[in-house]
C-alpha cells in the first residue's frame, strides 16, 4: 500500500469509528435492544442503518463509474453471487455471536475506548475463532 492508500485508510477508519461512537453502535444494549425485535425492540438504530445504505446508494453512482479509485488501479468487488451452505452457515453464526454479544468487529474494537471488559472478551474470542476457522479450512 502506498502512504496515500495508508492516510485514506486511517481517515476512513477514524470517521466510521466516529460514526459507530456518536450512533451508539458501541452500546451493546442498545444494540441487543435493536435485534430484540419480538421483545423491547428499540428502533433507533434503524436511522443508522438506512443512512449507511442511503449514503451508499447515492455515492456508488457517482464513484463506481470511474475507471479506478483515486488511490489503487482498479476497485476490489466481489465477483461471486452464489449462495452456499458455507455463506448461508457463517451469516447464522455470525448473527448468533451479534445476538449473544451486541457487538461485530467494528463496533467491538471501537468500544476500547470505553474501557470495558466485555469488548475485549469479545476480540479475543474473535480472534480465536478466526484461527480455528483458519486450522479447518
Amino acid at each position: 500500500m502506498t502512504s496515500k492508500q495508508n492516510l485514506m485508510a486511517l481517515i476512513s477508519g477514524l470517521l466510521f469509528g466516529l460514526g459507530l461512537a456518536i450512533s451508539q453502535m458501541i452500546d451493546r444494549e442498545r444494540v441487543i435492544g435493536f435485534l430484540d425485535v419480538t421483545g423491547n425492540w428499540d428502533a433507533t438504530l434503524i436511522f443508522v442503518l438506512g443512512g449507511a445504505v442511503g449514503i451508499t446508494i447515492i455515492t456508488f453512482r457517482f464513484i463506481l463509474p470511474l475507471k479506478n479509485p483515486f488511490f489503487d488501479t482498479k476497485f476490489y468487488l466481489p465477483t461471486s453471487k452464489d449462495i452456499d451452505i458455507r455463506l448461508i452457515l457463517g451469516a447464522v453464526i455470525f448473527g448468533i455471536g451479534w445476538g449473544i454479544s451486541g457487538y461485530c468487529p467494528g463496533p467491538a474494537v471501537t468500544s476500547l475506548v470505553q474501557f470495558n471488559l466485555s469488548p475485549i472478551v469479545f476480540i479475543l474470542a474473535f480472534i480465536g475463532g478466526s484461527f480455528a476457522y483458519k486450522s479447518i479450512d
